[in-house]
Order: C-alpha cells, then sequence, then structure tokens
C-alpha cells in the first residue's frame, strides 16, 4: 500500500493498460483497505502526457505533500493512477533537471532516455523506433525523406488501432462522427514538420521577428514525432478513464459506499478523470469533485453545441453533472504545449503563413499578444483551444475567477469552473513553456476547495 518515497499515507497505486484494464491485486487492494482505514475523502489523481511511472510517481508525492498540514483532521485517503504514457527528456519540468541532447546539426535526436520511453510506451515497434532515431540525427535532404519520416511515425503510434482505443481520441462529435482526426497524418510531412518548425522558432524567439530565422522543416519532424505520441495519449488517456477508473469507482461505491471520491488529472490525464464520468455506473454518485490542472484536450469538450458549428457539440457534454459537485479547470496563459503545439496538433493549418502571421497581424485593433506570451493558438483562433489554456467553454454559466479569490471564496456546489492559475502555473521554457508546473500549494488547497475537505 504505502511506498517509502511516498509523503502521504495511506496511498494505493491503480496501474492501468492501454486498453483499460486494471491489475487486479492493486484494484482489490484499495477496495479493501478504502474500507479498513475508515478513509472519508479519497483523492485520486491522474497523470498525463508526460510521465514515465518514476515521474509519476514523484509528481504525486510532491503534490500530496501539503494536504496533510492544510487539512490535519481529515480522513485522506491517496491513489496514484498510473497507465502507459511517457515524457520526451527535453521537456522541462520545474525543480527538476533537464536533459537535452543536440544531433550534429543542431536539432533534436532521440536520446537514451527518449528512445527507452517510446520502446516501453510502444512495444513491439524497436525497428521503428531506431529508423525514427537515425533519420533525426542524420536529417537527409533527399526528396522524400521526410515523407518516409512521417510513415515511420504512422505506424510507430498506430493511428487507427485494433481492439477498444479507437473510438476514444475525439473530444468533439457532429451527428454522432467524431470531428477530430488530426491532418497531421494525411498531408505532406514536409508541410507538416515545417509549419511545426516555424512555431518553434516562434517560441524560442518570443514572437521577435528580428530573432527569427527560416527553419529547416526538420527542426519540425522531432515535434511532430511527439504530437503522434501524444495523440496516442489521448486515445489512450479516454480508453482508460471510461473503460478502466470510471467502472472501478462504481465498484468503489459498493465496496466503501461512505468514500467522497475526487477526481483530480493534470494534461491527458485531465481527460482521463473526465471519461472517468462518462464510464461511471448508473446511479452512482460517489465523485464530488473534479480538478483539472492544465487539461489537454478541447475546451469545447463539455459544449453542448460549438460556437462555430451548432450541429456539433464535445464529446463529454453534461458529463459535469455526473459529479455531485463541481468540475474545476485550472488554466494559464503560461502553457505553451497548450497555446501553441496543441492548437497546430489539433488540427494542422492549410496555410502555414495565416498560422503563423507576425502578432501585428491579429485582428485585434494591431497590438497583438505579448512576444513573452506569443502563441499560434490566439491566431488560429478560439476553434482549436485547450482546457488547460483558457479553461471550460461554451457552457452557459461557468463562473471564472482568477486564482487568489477562488482561494477565498466558497467554490460553487455543481456545474463547471474555471479558475484562472496563470500566476503560480507559469514557469518552464520551450517547447511546454508552463505546462508541467503544477506544484504548488496553491493548486492543493483548489483541489480541497472543490471537495469542501476539511
Amino acid at each position: 500500500m504505502a511506498q517509502s518515497a511516498m509523503s502521504v499515507t495511506p496511498y494505493w497505486e491503480l496501474t492501468f493498460d492501454a486498453d483499460g484494464d486494471v491489475d487486479g491485486a492493486q484494484r482489490d487492494r484499495l477496495l479493501a483497505g478504502a474500507k479498513q482505514r475508515k478513509v472519508h475523502d479519497l483523492i485520486v489523481f491522474s497523470h498525463g502526457w508526460n510521465s514515465d511511472r518514476s515521474g509519476a510517481t514523484g509528481l504525486y508525492s510532491r503534490f500530496f505533500a501539503p494536504f496533510p498540514q492544510l487539512v490535519p483532521g481529515a480522513r485522506i485517503g491517496y491513489v496514484g493512477v498510473l497507465w502507459p504514457s511517457m515524457r520526451f527528456s527535453d521537456e522541462p519540468i520545474p525543480d527538476l533537471p533537464r536533459s537535452v541532447v543536440a544531433g550534429v546539426n543542431g536539432g533534436p535526436v532521440l536520446d537514451e532516455e527518449t528512445r527507452h520511453a517510446l520502446l516501453e510506451t510502444f512495444p513491439g515497434r524497436a525497428t521503428v523506433v531506431e529508423q525514427i532515431a537515425r533519420m533525426l540525427e542524420q536529417r537527409p535532404p533527399e526528396a522524400g525523406e521526410l515523407d518516409e519520416f512521417g510513415r515511420l511515425v504512422r505506424l510507430l503510434v498506430d493511428v487507427v488501432p485494433a481492439g477498444p482505443q479507437a473510438p476514444f481520441v475525439a473530444d468533439t462529435v457532429a451527428e454522432g462522427v467524431p470531428q477530430d482526426e488530426p491532418e497531421m497524418f494525411a498531408g505532406a510531412t514536409a508541410a507538416v514538420c515545417d509549419t511545426f518548425a516555424q512555431a518553434l522558432g516562434r517560441l524560442r524567439s518570443g514572437g521577435d521577428s528580428r530573432e527569427f530565422g527560416l527553419p529547416n522543416p526538420w527542426d519540425g519532424a522531432h515535434e511532430l514525432l511527439r504530437q503522434a505520441t501524444y495523440y496516442a495519449m489521448k486515445r489512450r488517456a479516454g480508453t482508460v478513464g471510461e473503460r478502466g477508473l470510471g467502472p472501478l469507482i462504481g465498484r468503489l461505491a459498493a465496496a466503501a459506499p461512505g468514500v467522497r471520491v475526487h477526481l483530480v488529472g493534470h494534461s491527458f490525464g485531465a481527460r482521463l478523470v473526465s471519461f472517468a464520468l462518462r464510464g461511471l455506473p448508473r446511479g452512482v454518485r460517489t465523485v464530488k469533485s473534479v480538478t483539472l490542472l492544465q487539461g489537454a484536450f478541447s475546451h469545447y469538450a463539455f459544449a453542448t453545441r460549438l460556437p462555430h458549428d451548432p450541429r456539433a457539440g464535445g464529446v463529454l457534454q453534461g458529463q459535469q453533472n455526473r459529479v455531485d459537485g463541481p468540475l474545476v479547470c485550472c488554466f494559464s496563459k503560461h502553457d505553451s504545449a497548450l497555446g501553441t503545439m496543441y492548437p497546430l496538433a489539433s488540427r494542422m493549418a492549410g496555410d502555414a503563413r495565416g498560422v503563423l502571421a507576425e502578432p501585428e497581424a491579429v485582428a485585434d485593433g494591431g497590438t497583438g499578444p505579448a512576444p513573452a506570451e506569443f502563441g499560434v493558438g490566439d491566431m488560429l483562433g478560439a476553434r482549436w483551444g485547450a482546457l488547460g489554456h483558457d479553461g471550460v467553454q461554451a457552457v452557459p454559466g461557468t463562473p471564472g475567477y482568477p486564482l487568489a479569490k477562488a482561494l477565498t471564496v466558497p467554490l460553487p456546489a455543481s456545474g463547471c469552473v474555471n479558475v484562472d492559475a496563470a500566476a503560480v502555473v507559469r514557469r518552464g521554457g520551450a517547447p511546454a513553456g508552463a505546462h508541467c508546473d503544477i506544484v504548488h500549494p496553491e493548486l492543493a488547497r483548489i483541489v480541497l476547495a472543490a471537495g469542501r475537505i476539511h
């Protein structure tokens, strides 16, 4: 149960495979232990797109650490969800060492840590991973080589998988048809890589055209691999949430009916816990709060109708009503992963110049975003936005609070609630920005406030 490196107790782990099947022994320990330990509030946290097991448990230990002092009298239990995901080692995590490996031509290559993570996350693809790594290192100039790279990436992530994962990638639906199949897999790889390369150049220059040179499309090839990997993570997150965690919470409700469950998710883990609501058995009201930290899925996921298409709605429309309490969405403008790369990867724009126009060209009276907060998402428009960048959208009656106010007033008792956490979620470099900057006592207090844990 509790582990020596964990900051809190009682703590349990739940390990799911990519299809949402849970480790049975871990499940049984939780179901028995929550009742035996007389747990009143159970906080269930899911990591996101950039964690291996050690990274995930380290995140949980650091995030959970303030809880015992914040609510010393509460009978809290803690759960860390583990699901097959990975982190690219060049992504900065505040307060942890950063690993960066550059190729002979100045561009990123696959270091050993990232290669190992890819092999663990996509078993049976060793030859493909080695071919991808070789091409990133050599950056062959011949025509057609980028298209071959794109073919290998598609093969690695299995764009249309067999089994139960296929239906879980969409964030929006139109008349029952998923709308989110990304064009980055269907278009010319060179054009896609060029778009990513330009976006990365803008991020690293802060949007200052004086420091922005003409990129090589191979500069964007590593980013295509990253985003394709995250596409697979997004699909898995929905699968694990609906087919795995949701039904398990139903079993917990039957085994320990007095336990109040509070779901917390970071990045794609936010998608996982949100899809768990869709997997709850009918009538189960055990979930008392949901807190989404830098959620890496569409800000329209909970909408009944999309502003740009009244025939379409979010794939999770109305699921906030499965929560016997609020669904709180924390977001930050400093999250470059969601403000720039997420909208590009969600739907690659056809005209790179239109996507990557000068900030002054934005239709806002000529001011544009501040260079330090440059975001392609602002230029693409709201259609491609992420929850972790600007909160839940197109859900009538959703209030919004700055973090300081959210910590001093009672949060609504139900429905979606937006909290602008940019005051603390602000550290991190390119390409992810502040996406992983979530270990703050203020965010722990938001979880407690959402769940009314005293």
